[in-house]
């Protein structure tokens, strides 16, 4: 595979392929409390109609059960805005299966929201949370202001809760991605500092960090247009394609599933509408597991976003 790249590529033509699928995540639907400007999924508080109904949710946990599969890695949106939220996640951990919720952090404090915080720790979710940068500036900016100090705040209550703290079986990890159009620095260096200025500060403590790459599209490609960097942040991904990341790729082992239940190989592929098909849409509804190992991917030059660098993956970087 790595020997169609020996020269840097002008166009993302490697044919990847599906591995055993290990981890299901969930896009429970667009609605959100706020609107970043980096947000793939064009993400925010106008989005009522694009929300998981109770029968998807209820073939999700079907999946589950059908293929053995260990995580459920929920996402949105604020997934916790969904009604369906928490009954996925009960139904998954009464199966034993680990629960991944990624969360924006301001949502713990909306109406109806109150008991969240317990409730994710009660079930032992792994928690996933947006902070872009540990500068007020930096993090209102991207997301809207007053956006850091409810972050920091929430921080706080699930540290309270048990959250960080090392052998409580309560996993917090942040989530950094960069203001602007270049590529995140090293994640161990940048995960030392956060440490060191989160716990300074404010007294916080996490368990990791994960660097993710600004994807450029939806959303964020309009933001890059209108300031006209998006051909500079293009060939940025472009120039630095790494092919070591192509073994390490999210796509290889995760599948995702769209909040009406429509099949991706990733969530940057749901949000351009790039839907795994055989002549129609897969969905959860009819979706045969074993069918799908050895599928090739679906890719596109987005695809630079995960291979630039260090790489990036919804579990940050992949080296």
């Amino acid at each position: 595979m790595e020997d169609l790249f020996r020269e840097k590529p002008s166009s993302f033509n490697a044919r990847l392929h599906k591995g055993r699928i290990e981890i299901l995540q969930v896009n429970v639907g667009k609605l959100c409390n706020l609107a970043c400007v980096h947000c793939h999924v064009e993400a925010g508080p106008a989005k009522m109609r694009e929300n998981m109904d109770q029968k998807t949710a209820e073939a999700v946990i079907r999946f589950l059960d059908r293929f053995k599969i260990k995580t459920l890695d929920i996402t949105g949106g604020a997934p916790e805005m969904n009604p369906r939220f928490r009954f996925l996640v009960t139904e998954a951990r009464k199966r034993n299966v680990h629960v991944i919720d990624r969360c924006n952090l301001t949502v713990l404090f909306l109406e109806g929201q109150e008991n969240l915080a317990e409730f994710l720790a009660s079930n032992q979710v792994e928690l996933i949370a947006s902070l872009p940068c540990y500068l007020r500036e930096n993090v209102d900016k991207q997301r809207g202001k007053g956006t850091f100090d409810e972050s920091i705040e929430a921080l706080k209550l699930l540290n309270c809760l048990g959250y960080g703290e090392k052998d409580s079986g309560l996993v917090l990890n942040l989530v950094y991605n960069p203001v602007g159009p270049h590529l995140p620095p090293c994640q161990a260096e940048l995960e030392k500092d956060y440490k060191e200025r989160l716990s300074r500060d404010f007294g916080i403590i996490f368990n990791q960090l994960y660097a993710i790459t600004n994807m450029p599209i939806t959303r964020y490609e309009k933001y890059l247009r209108a300031l006209n960097q998006y051909d500079s942040y293009i060939e940025l991904l472009n120039q630095s394609f790494n092919p070591v990341t192509l073994e390490g790729l999210m796509c290889k082992n995760t599948l995702s599933i769209g909040w009406d239940g429509r099949i991706y190989d990733c969530d940057f592929n749901q949000a351009l509408d790039m839907e795994m098909r055989n002549g129609k849409p897969f969905t959860i509804f009819d979706l045969n597991l074993k069918n799908l190992e050895g599928t090739e991917i679906l890719t596109g030059n987005h695809c630079f976003g995960c291979t630039a660098g260090a790489g990036s993956s919804c579990q940050g970087a992949l080296q």
